[in-house]
């Protein structure tokens, strides 16, 4: 089986502040770093790392050579990433003592996918494959109609949040993965409580609190505690458990099982500093108790 993922690639360059700016403030950085990122580069690491095929879809342009070796060098199929002109994606990523993080995105040739690189990636899934993608490429109608006729697990990662994204792909969706915050702020586009969305499983991550499980089918609610850690950057949590839930589930295990080891994932990567770098293989999360 294999994890087909429609996702950004970016350079992530990383700014430690003594506290984020204020508007109108200039601020001397304490450090900076370069790394890999994007929310689909870190979830098909996420995918790998934790023992299953992850397939990227996507482009890069001829300043992100080094990025398309990173994935393959963490176990992602690059195939179907692509080289083409123009400046690739980046992120331009504060950090704060406390960890937590703002970012800038520019979307460069995350934004320049052709539609024939796609269906070409897609045509070798298989019915049981899963497909994901995110609010960061373009593509993501046409992906989830192609993954869906295809038999394919749909699923969906509702970040960078836009209601209009969400609402263009719900009908095809069979999994939709969340924050509480755009939860609420779908919530209010929709006029749809998660639970009565027109999706079969609905996941919420809670950060801190754990996340929420909603199986609209059968109406069942589940929710699940986060393991305590001491943190050190949040950066690329939310897709280090979604990849490891995306794995989890092309691996066969039920949604309480797959979603158990996404959190201690997500947990395990907060206690580390970087994003792609920072990903917990499952030997490290299964070892980490």
């Amino acid at each position: 089986m294999a994890v087909f993922n429609l996702g950004s690639v970016n350079a992530d360059l990383f700014y430690r502040l003594p506290h984020m700016p204020a508007p109108g403030e200039t601020l001397a950085a304490l450090s900076h770093d370069r790394g890999l990122g994007g929310k689909g580069a870190n979830m098909s690491v996420a995918v790998a790392r934790a023992g299953a095929r992850a397939v990227h879809i996507g482009a890069v342009g001829p300043d992100g050579v080094w990025m398309r070796a990173r994935l393959e060098a963490y176990g992602v199929d690059v195939a179907h990433l692509a080289l083409h002109e123009g400046p690739s994606g980046h992120a331009v990523i504060y950090l704060d003592p406390e960890g937590e993080n703002s970012i800038v995105i520019f979307p460069g040739t995350n934004r320049q996918i052709a539609e024939t690189d796609m269906v070409s990636a897609l045509a070798e899934a298989k019915p049981g494959d899963i497909a994901v993608f995110q609010n960061e490429t373009n593509l993501q109608r046409a992906f989830a109609e192609t993954a869906r006729a295809k038999g394919l697990t749909v699923a969906y990662a509702a970040a960078p949040f836009e209601a209009a994204a969400v609402q263009e792909v719900l009908d095809q969706l069979d999994l939709l993965v969340m924050n509480r915050i755009e939860a609420a702020q779908l919530q209010a586009a929709t006029g749809l409580a998660p639970e009565k969305l027109p999706v079969g499983q609905v996941v919420i991550t809670l950060g801190a609190e754990g996340c929420r499980w909603i199986d609209t089918v059968s109406g069942e609610t589940r929710d699940f505690p986060a393991p305590k850690v001491r943190v050190v950057d949040t950066t690329g949590a939310g897709d280090t458990f979604t990849g490891y839930l995306m794995a989890g589930l092309d691996r066969g295990d039920d949604m309480a099982t797959a979603i158990t080891l996404a959190q201690r994932a997500a947990a395990l990567k907060v206690t580390r500093a970087g994003t792609a770098n920072a990903i917990p293989t499952r030997d490290e999360v299964l070892a980490a108790g």
